[in-house]
């Protein structure tokens, strides 16, 4: 519950018993990089400046992307002596140049010297990736401080429901179809045209819809897109409230992970393959080979594609949509594999990183007491 504001800065609230501290910042919604940058560095600054006013901190976390926001958590802990975690959701800003975002010039090169600063200034980096440990350490960054603690999902939240939500299905004339959705980021990275393209050949399936849900870079060129085509099977929903996420999921039948096909998002773990597996969704994932289609694999939770393959995706969900017992069994195999990626297992994961950070601390690092 908000206290309200203890000035036109910031405000504090609590959240299941956690003090949150929110600061005001200039916000803007992808409406070009110079202005994206300067979203992403107005948190950076106040952050900063908030965060040295707060009470005896014995760690400074910060997360990646983007990694202004390490700067300022790296900053931080400097001027108040503190331990700093680096959180890495992501290379940054290797995926700016993968999905076309900007071309290689001085200003990468800049970009890059600071991740490489970063890493190295970190007392623990937390990759949420084997993949990316990997790649930190063949570029000469210290494995013995890299942790992993992959993406998980929040069972609370996220079950299996017996039937569509009613209020949604009949809104989107959804409850006898057979629904293929996309719920999530709907960003450069995903080449969500090649899932319309899929649609485009399922057009005479009345019996089959794709739902695509959220918001992003791409989401107005996404629906300009679904208008040229003029698309009757597809249905279009803004992004919504976390809280309304499994009312939103439960409308799905199928869940699409897609990424471009570039080598660098074979590092990549989208962290909707848990989500789905939480609410017992079987998955048609298309992303590059790499750690997200092992765990698919490996969970027998879905069905792997090649990436910006529509024919591939299209005979997917065919597949899944006409074998009811295949569709079961992966049905069932998704719902078991939630358990592996439990959000309190991992929470558990994380803060044993964070007491062992404490742990090995240079004795000026550490709080007093």
């Amino acid at each position: 519950m908000f206290e309200g504001y203890k000035n036109a800065w910031y405000h504090r609230s609590d959240m299941d018993g956690i003090e949150v501290i929110r600061v005001k910042t200039y916000i803007t919604s992808n409406e070009g990089f110079a202005r994206r940058i300067l979203d992403y560095m107005s948190f950076m600054v106040s952050g900063f400046l908030v965060g040295l006013i707060q009470k005896k901190p014995d760690i400074i976390v910060a997360t990646s992307p983007q990694f202004f926001n390490a700067v300022g958590g790296w900053a931080l802990s400097a001027v108040r002596r503190k331990p700093f975690v680096f959180e890495l959701r992501d290379i940054w800003p290797a995926s700016i140049t993968a999905v076309g975002a900007m071309k290689e010039s001085l200003l990468i090169k800049w970009l890059e010297k600071l991740e490489m600063f970063l890493y190295r200034r970190a007392d623990t980096i937390i990759s949420v990736t084997q993949s990316f440990k990997q790649e930190l350490i063949a570029r000469g960054i210290n494995g013995d401080k890299i942790e992993v603690v992959l993406n998980g999902v929040d069972l609370a939240r996220y079950a299996p429901v017996q039937e569509k939500d009613t209020e949604w299905a009949e809104r989107y004339q959804l409850r006898d179809k057979f629904v293929v959705g996309y719920v999530g980021t709907h960003g450069m990275a995903h080449a969500l045209e090649k899932l319309v393209d899929a649609a485009v050949s399922l057009q005479d399936r009345d019996d089959i819809r794709f739902l695509f849900a959220g918001g992003g870079a791409a989401r107005e060129q996404l629906e300009a897109y679904v208008n040229q085509k003029q698309l009757n099977n597809i249905v279009l929903i803004e992004r919504q409230p976390k809280e309304l996420m499994p009312q939103l999921w439960s409308l799905c039948d199928v869940s699409l992970v897609h990424l471009k096909d570039s080598e660098l998002f074979r590092t990549v773990i989208p962290s909707k393959i848990f989500e789905s597996m939480g609410m017992g969704i079987p998955m048609i994932i298309g992303v590059p080979k790499g750690e997200a289609t092992q765990i698919v694999a490996a969970t027998q939770s879905g069905l792997v594609v090649k990436p910006e393959s529509p024919q591939d995706i299209a005979d997917a969900v065919l597949t899944l949509a006409d074998n009811t017992a295949l569709y079961a069994a992966l049905k069932q195999n998704s719902l078991q594999a939630a358990s592996l990626y439990s959000r309190d297992a991992l929470a558990d994961d994380m803060l044993k990183v964070l007491d062992l950070t404490l742990e090995r601390a240079p004795k000026a690092l550490q709080p007093l007491g």
